[in-house]
């Protein structure tokens, strides 16, 4: 396993204190998703490709497994605007990560701390399957560190004055 600490990184989609779902099926695993800026974290972005390749010549004999087996991504591959100019990397964990706020005190899910958009410090571990799910290169999540507030992703809504179209008086629905 190599370990990689990221700096200042977006978290996207996490399920830090519960494990995640998909399809309405319970996972199992906490994860997360983080947004790595192409010019700002370009240096983490190379220790992970590096770390890969290191995996990838351990492992798989050289030969790196298909770019949809890999725990990165390229954001300007997907639709999503919040990853373009970005590379993704996906992280999850059977064990509840360590999650701590600024101080290094352990956040609950109860604090708010952390959410959709907001920057942290994060450690992985990437590590090489071979079995027979495939072979990829996944990434361990390890522990995620409150950084600084940020967009919130999905936040989106209505504004409350865009019900003003509608009328006030009762009216009797007929079918």
């Amino acid at each position: 396993m190599s370990r990689i600490k990221m700096q200042n990184v977006r978290i996207c989609f996490p399920s830090l204190f519960s494990t995640a779902s998909f399809g309405g099926e319970d996972t199992g695993k906490y994860d997360a998703t983080f947004v790595l800026d192409k010019k700002e974290h370009a240096g983490i972005v190379n220790e992970i490709k590096a770390a890969m390749n290191k995996l990838t010549k351990e492992k798989f004999k050289g030969k790196l497994p298909p770019a949809d087996k890999l725990c990165i991504k390229d954001g300007d591959d997907t639709e999503r605007p919040e990853f373009e100019g970005a590379f993704t990397v996906k992280a999850s964990t059977k064990k509840r990560p360590l999650v701590l706020d600024r101080e290094k005190h352990p956040l609950m899910e109860d604090d708010g701390t952390i959410y959709a958009g907001c920057y942290v410090n994060a450690i992985i571990s990437l590590w090489a399957q071979d079995n027979k799910y495939g072979k990829r290169v996944n990434a361990q999540l390890d522990g995620i560190q409150f950084c600084n507030n940020g967009e919130p992703l999905g936040a989106g809504g209505i504004d409350v004055d865009e019900f003003d179209a509608f009328s006030s008086e009762d009216e009797e629905l007929s079918f």
